[in-house]
């Protein structure tokens, strides 16, 4: 046996793994190629859990909800967002068994609180219906707005009712406060609301513009021959609103007028409101705004 005559070496080399050249790469995947014609990959495929089919994503749209919309105006817009007949949401709200207040006697009006809610094919009426009177209760029911109702002699649903009376009379955000004091004041005397808002909402609309024959029409929601508040809510109110009706600021005002827009008048004092309102009517005859 012959040997070398060098040493060994004290680190066996390691063996190398052979590596393939490109024409053995071709003659290899050319060999799975036929083992795949063959069927030999065919029982692996199987092994495979199939795919479930692609469902179409839902398009998520949103349904706004301004701040002093009226039950009616809610019911049109739910109508129209989810492309059911026209009074569909209104039949809804009959037999929804909303969570309300038992002073509400099952009208949602006030309760279908402003937002804005995402809506997607299988939204229901009575579905957004319930989300809105479940997140007005939980707005409503926070530890200031509860702890305010049984503070003041006002209760919730009292409360609810001011603050639509002030979303509806209030000019800006900054005056709510203010007019929730003069209606405050007006229920401390026993003298009637006289607010235009409770006639419009008797009459089904919004103006600027009240005649002395819309003053005298027999309705319980007219608050210059009622005294006290109108039996509901005339609106659906915002936070805003409900705050400024439960803590409105100090201050002895029984009238106000907006003579122009952003410059609404307070006064205690009935000639000095006077004067406010023939300002108002004189530039409403203008067309100062």
């Amino acid at each position: 046996m012959r040997y070398d005559s060098a040493q060994p070496s004290r680190h066996p080399r390691r063996t190398r793994r052979p590596r393939l050249t490109r024409r053995g790469r071709v003659t290899l995947i050319a060999g799975v190629l036929v083992l795949a014609g063959a069927g030999i990959l065919v029982p692996l495929l199987l092994l495979r859990e199939p795919a479930a089919p692609r469902q179409p994503p839902q398009s998520t749209r949103t349904l706004l909800i301004p701040e002093g919309w009226r039950a009616g105006q809610v019911y049109e817009a739910v109508d129209k967002a989810l492309g059911v007949p026209p009074g569909t949401t209104r039949a809804e709200a009959d037999t929804a068994a909303l969570a309300l207040p038992s002073a509400a006697q099952g009208n949602p009006e006030g309760f279908l609180f402003p937002a804005t809610y995402p809506i997607d094919r299988t939204t229901t009426p009575r579905g957004l219906l319930r989300y809105m009177v479940t997140t007005a209760g939980e707005r409503f029911g926070t530890g200031k707005v509860a702890h305010g109702a049984q503070r003041g002699s006002p209760s919730l649903y009292e409360t609810v009712t001011i603050a639509s009376v002030v979303q509806a009379e209030a000019d800006t955000a900054e005056d709510m406060g203010k007019v929730a004091r003069v209606i405050r004041n007006r229920l401390a005397r026993g003298m009637p609301l006289q607010m235009d808002s409770t006639l419009n909402y008797a009459l089904d609309r919004s103006t600027l513009d009240t005649s002395h024959a819309d003053t005298r029409i027999e309705s319980p929601y007219n608050t210059y021959t009622v005294a006290g508040l109108p039996p509901t809510p005339i609106g659906n109110p915002g936070e805003q609103a409900v705050h400024a009706a439960i803590d409105p600021p100090p201050g002895d005002w029984l009238y106000f007028v907006t003579v122009a827009p952003g410059d609404t008048r307070f006064t205690a004092d009935y000639d000095e409101h006077l004067a406010n309102v023939e300002e108002f009517n004189h530039n409403r005859r203008t067309a100062a705004f």
